[in-house]
């Protein structure tokens, strides 16, 4: 059996054991959400086990409660497979003597009829979403720059990681599926295309039972995949499809990406609404991104060959692969990442704002003086508009680097951090 890779998620798990009756876990197949709750459970329910999926499904309608009898924390994995089990766990933790740290759901779907919920489980449930390997995780990140340390007032220094950026191409391309560490580098590229062959084939159609075609299903993905990091509205969407790939209805996409959506194949990032100096109009568009990079690179039928011959879209997808490291990062620290652009068309790529009110301003960048310096300059830019009398200054600003060899400070206060040496 092959050692468990400790997860950032891991220590998630465990304060929500603590502090709630059951746990939720969700995220995109293949993350790792079943092996994560497996180190913790002390007794395992398998909702899709082929030898037992027809009686686990029959139990489910006829008496949810036995399915829910073992050693705690119980792991049900798959558990929106029979929606009722939501409501039989939130009555379970209610009646027994200890209402913490009873169960663990992992789910890679959104139940379709959430009707068939009853309670919201407020007061019972928490929940825990899990992402795909950050580059800390996977061990392509020396961890010697901490966002924990910097939203302290700490320093970078330290920071020392030369990744050349045939190995920034190759990470974007190989993505953060946990399978991919135990394979040869050709295997591992390939499974980024599995996984879009299988959404494509038969997930997409699976989460909600509504029949889908493939080649619209990759139509969209290949569009998707062309505004990674951009605010396009689905008429944009409609338009590139158009002009690509022929026509689809509006309605056709919005269901499409919602399916998109249940499966955690995409997860767009909402706009940061500082308190501003004027009244500049702030964009609240979302921006769109895959959960992972490697979704876009195998929609595109991308290599790390063909990101090195064209570096401006290495750029967006280094972005992407950026942005997912920080919200692994920022879930550790209890704070969310969101994108801000105003009407003037100034734009940051990621701020990372924490339940206490803290935040920090991030500029990412391949790599290069030029780009780095214009990285500096919008979060100049940006921190002259944010009124400190209401709310906080900025607790750093960083710009993110994939190409760079140290992580320091500049005279003007702005940090440059290579994404090889940090994590949370």
């Amino acid at each position: 059996m092959k050692e468990y890779k400790s997860r950032i998620a891991d220590l998630i798990l465990s304060q929500k054991l603590e502090s709630s009756g059951a746990v939720l876990i969700q995220g995109p197949k293949w993350c790792g959400k079943t092996t994560t709750a497996e180190q913790v459970a002390a007794s395992k329910l398998y909702m899709n086990d082929p030898d037992e999926q027809s009686e686990n499904l029959r139990m489910a309608s006829m008496a949810a409660r036995r399915l829910l009898i073992g050693d705690a924390p119980r792991l049900i994995d798959e558990w929106q497979l029979a929606p009722q089990l939501w409501d039989a766990v939130r009555f379970e933790v209610d009646h027994r003597d200890n209402h913490f740290g009873q169960f663990i759901l992992t789910g890679s779907a959104v139940p379709p009829d959430k009707s068939a919920l009853k309670h919201s489980g407020t007061g019972r449930f928490s929940w825990l979403t899990m992402r795909t390997m950050s580059l800390w995780e996977s061990g392509d990140s020396t961890g010697e720059v901490t966002l924990r340390n910097l939203f302290m007032g700490g320093e970078p220094e330290g920071g020392v990681k030369k990744m050349d950026i045939e190995r920034i191409a190759y990470l974007i391309c190989r993505g953060g599926w946990p399978a991919t560490l135990e394979m040869s580098e050709s295997a591992a590229l390939r499974l980024s295309f599995n996984y879009v062959d299988a959404v494509a084939e038969s997930d997409m159609s699976r989460v909600d039972g509504v029949s889908r075609d493939r080649e619209y299903v990759m139509r969209l993905l290949r569009s998707y995949a062309r505004h990674q990091g951009a605010q396009v509205s689905v008429k944009s969407l409609i338009d590139d499809m158009a002009a690509n790939d022929g026509d689809m209805s509006a309605n056709t996409i919005i269901s499409y990406l919602q399916a998109l959506r249940m499966i955690f194949v995409v997860e767009d990032m909402s706009a940061w609404n500082p308190n501003l100096r004027s009244k500049t109009a702030i964009r609240t568009s979302d921006t769109r991104y895959f959960t992972d990079p490697s979704i876009a690179t195998a929609a595109l039928g991308l290599g790390p060959e063909d990101l090195l011959t064209d570096l401006k879209t290495m750029g967006l997808l280094f972005e992407s692969m950026a942005v997912r490291d920080l919200r692994v990062y920022a879930d550790a620290l209890d704070g969310h990442v969101y994108h801000y652009r105003d009407k003037n068309g100034l734009e940051c790529d990621a701020v990372i704002h924490l339940r206490n009110g803290k935040y920090g301003l991030i500029e990412i960048k391949l790599g290069g003086d030029k780009l780095i310096e214009e990285g500096v300059h919008t979060l100049n830019m940006l921190e002259k508009k944010i009124d400190v009398e209401k709310m906080k200054t900025p607790a750093f600003k960083m710009v993110l680097v994939g190409v760079g060899r140290y992580a320091y400070r500049r005279d003007d206060g702005i940090m440059i951090v290579p994404i090889g040496c940090l994590k949370d």
